[in-house]
């Protein structure tokens, strides 16, 4: 996700992977000096439980011709591939609103439109009774998250409104108090959040949307939620969630900045909630709230100008501003104005940070899922299902120094219940076990339950837990207090089909938390762009993978090893750790898709530190397995404050794919993040999400006034040129064949 701060929230001292490094035994270290080869590495009792099925890819690997590297503002695809935009920002979903202007001129409330910045996303089959099949149809749904609104801009005609004055860019991390703004702009920012879902139809080979689906249907900020969660709590979880909309806490409202996202093996979607947190105001001159609510708000960067004191700032967008009687806009301010909870919006923060599970085939109430922790969640994968056992969820936190965690039922698999819906969702998602990840310096790691019952939980000194409701809805100071690992923005999971093992992305992270005194076993690397241009600490980040114990669900042990590593081509040998060349280099592994039909692993980049000569892209992997490489010694350089620092660190990466292996398949257009991925079941259909292209256009004054930096999609032939918007692509082999292979 392209519009992240430095947004450490982290102050706990949980050590880091050096921390445990130094105290690693002298004869483990003895045993690797000067490298081990791959069998000696595959011996050794620590990754002897590492192995697993050999990848499901076929012999001959992948089969296109790679892409270069392009900063042309279109999508770029091998030869012998097209694509086609299914939908962009804007579309309409019923024929009773205007086609889309791209002018900022609508004057609907975006409820039946289709939102912005185009992210994760899953494609379900209609059967012939209408209803969710497992079974290839010419009929589906795509449900499709929307992240941010740092483009808002785009929707009104002379970019966003405040006091009067035009053309301002609300920054959504920074901070501005310039009085009230326009109802219907922030309305139109509102709904454009959220998730579309969209009845597609295949005609020959090719799949297009349908305007009045009875299936159209749009989640949105304002769409009512159900709270769900263990029973035994949720009294106490209810209280949490007491606002002035409802004062029993078991409702609420929307969902927003749905970035990753998850499917469940009964067929329902899980939106993922990630930067929730910047949309809040504390109005100036507003009173402070109790010192525990501040530091809950503290640690998930919420109200940041006013956590502990009366406000002198608001932050964001400004959404509370149209009025402060409507709660359409007066829930975004977050002040204590009222006697107690139910009388104002203190709790509405809390009722955000979670998973959404909506059912894409029915209109009925979306539930926020309480017990899979709260947090910044980039993407909820399932661990493959077995009948008779346990269901496991892999969730990252994208914050620097931010946390892995685990969610695993208490409900054992029944395949019976696919097509479940909701109340397959309650039986699985509302009981079970929220756990956060410890990653050792010897390859392995363990699964520590957040639990109330923990001492280290119930005594935790810097916030205090009432109880285990408490301990869900602020996991972030659980996972504190019990020692997991700090890691570098967490991204998005992918389990591989063929042996179940789990990789995640490390997208990238700055010199302020990364030089060569502060790297660790799976953050190893602390460096300069070697070009001068871009980026220093490590700037194009990593992807990491592991092995549950026994390959099962309820496992608290595992195996780790790093997948790969991202480096421009020409970077020297102790930063391309993986052999990178010009036709797979790559930087900032963000999104991260499994194909069943090939077993390609999908990587999807949102970068700034290799755009000076690529825009993102997407490329195909053919994954090996955990333990198939060697333990390494990095040998990190950086000027720090003026110094030369150099340090060696320790870590294990996973076998060199080379160019047959990975090999670039999409360059975006210029300023877009590739996000998002799905496919129909034969694998001869890809759909990619083309997430806010032109992202650096500023508005100046007036729509003429527009400097945009992309015109993608209007300048490839759809909808109204202009300016940029983010949109979904079909793509698909001329010859009609299988992607990739």
């Amino acid at each position: 996700m392209a519009h992240h701060p430095d947004d450490n929230t982290n102050v706990s001292n949980n050590e880091h992977f050096n921390d445990v490094l130094a105290q690693a035994s002298i004869s483990r270290r003895s045993l690797f000096k000067g490298g081990v080869g791959l069998l000696a590495v595959g011996s050794l009792p620590m990754l002897a439980a590492c192995g697993g099925s050999s990848s499901s890819a076929p012999a001959a690997g992948l089969a296109f011709t790679a892409v270069g590297k392009s900063i042309l503002d279109n999508v770029i695809l091998p030869p012998g591939y097209t694509y086609t935009v299914l939908h962009a920002t804007g579309d309409r979903l019923v024929s009773s609103i205007p086609a889309y202007s791209n002018l900022g001129t609508e004057t609907d409330e975006w409820s039946m439109r289709v939102g912005d910045h185009h992210d994760g996303m899953d494609f379900y089959y209609i059967g012939a009774d209408g209803k969710y099949s497992t079974k290839p149809t010419d009929r589906a749904v795509l449900a499709v998250n929307h992240e941010s609104s740092a483009d808002a801009h785009f929707f009104h005609p002379n970019g966003q409104t405040s006091n009067g004055v035009n053309g301002k860019k609300f920054s959504q991390f920074g901070n501005w108090d310039l009085g009230t703004r326009p109802a219907l702009e922030v309305l139109k920012e509102i709904n454009h959040h959220g998730v579309s879902v969209v009845e597609l139809r295949k005609s020959d080979t090719s799949w297009t949307y349908v305007v009045d689906s009875l299936y159209n249907r749009r989640v949105t900020a304002q769409t009512p939620v159900r709270i769900a969660g263990p029973a035994a709590h949720m009294d106490d979880i209810k209280n949490f969630m007491v606002t002035a909309f409802d004062t029993t806490g078991a409702t609420a409202r929307g969902t927003l900045n749905n970035c990753g996202h998850g499917i469940t093996p009964w067929g329902t979607y899980l939106a993922c909630e990630e930067n929730w947190a910047v949309y809040f105001n504390m109005p100036v001159g507003s009173n402070a709230v109790d010192a525990k609510t501040a530091e809950s708000r503290r640690r998930y960067g919420v109200a940041r100008a006013a956590l502990s004191a009366t406000a002198t700032s608001g932050s964001g967008q400004g959404w509370y501003t149209p009025s402060e009687t409507d709660n359409r806009f007066s829930r975004w301010n977050i002040a204590p104005i009222g006697s107690g909870a139910a009388d104002d919006f203190r709790n509405e923060p809390n009722t955000f940070g979670f998973n959404v599970e909506i059912d894409p085939l029915t209109n009925g109430t979306p539930a926020k899922r309480v017990a899979m922790g709260r947090f910044a969640h980039e993407a909820a994968v399932f661990g493959l299902p077995v009948v008779g056992k346990p269901l496991a969820v892999y969730q990252g936190c994208d914050s620097r120094n931010e946390y892995i965690y685990k969610f695993v039922s208490a409900a054992n698999w029944d395949e019976k219940d696919i097509g479940g819906g909701m109340a397959a969702g309650d039986k699985y998602l509302n009981e079970g076990k929220l756990y956060a990840a410890k990653f050792n310096a010897d390859g392995t790691g363990t699964w520590i339950e957040l639990t109330i019952t923990d001492p280290r939980i119930s005594g935790y000194a810097t916030y205090s837990f009432a109880n285990q409701a408490d301990v869900f809805i602020n996991a972030r100071h659980a996972a504190d207090a019990v020692g997991a690992t700090k890691m570098d923005r967490p991204e998005w999971g992918a389990v591989n089909p063929a042996n179940g093992e789990i990789y995640m992305t490390l997208t990238n992270n700055s010199s302020a938390n990364r030089t060569p005194g502060k790297t660790d076993a799976v953050n190893p690397r602390g460096y300069a762009d070697a070009d001068g241009k871009k980026g220093t600490g490590n700037p194009n980040g990593h992807i990491i993978r592991w092995k549950e114990k026994d390959n099962l669900s309820t496992a608290t042990a595992f195996n780790w090893d790093i997948f790969l590593f991202g480096a421009e081509e020409d970077m020297p040998a102790n930063v391309n750790l993986s052999g990178l060349t010009a036709k797979n280099s790559f930087s900032s592994p963000d999104g991260l898709w499994f194909s069943k039909a090939t077993g390609i692993c999908w990587i999807q980049t949102d970068d700034g530190a290799y755009t000076d000569e690529t825009n993102c892209m997407l490329l195909a992997a053919i994954p090996g397995k955990v333990g198939d490489g060697s333990k390494i010694s990095v040998e990190n350089k950086m000027v720090v404050s003026g110094t030369e620092v150099t340090a060696k660190q320790d870590t294990f990466i996973g076998a060199a794919l080379g160019e047959a292996n990975l090999r670039r398949f999409l360059v975006a257009p210029k300023g877009a993040e590739v996000t998002g991925i799905t496919e129909t079941a034969d694998g001869k259909t890809i759909f990619v999400n083309i997430q806010h292209p032109g992202e650096n256009t500023t508005a100046i004054g007036t729509a003429t006034d527009f400097t945009h930096t992309s015109q993608w999609p209007g300048n490839a032939g759809y909808g109204p040129k202009g300016r940029p918007r983010s949109a979904t692509i079909v793509i698909t082999r001329t010859d009609g064949g299988v992607i990739g292979l």
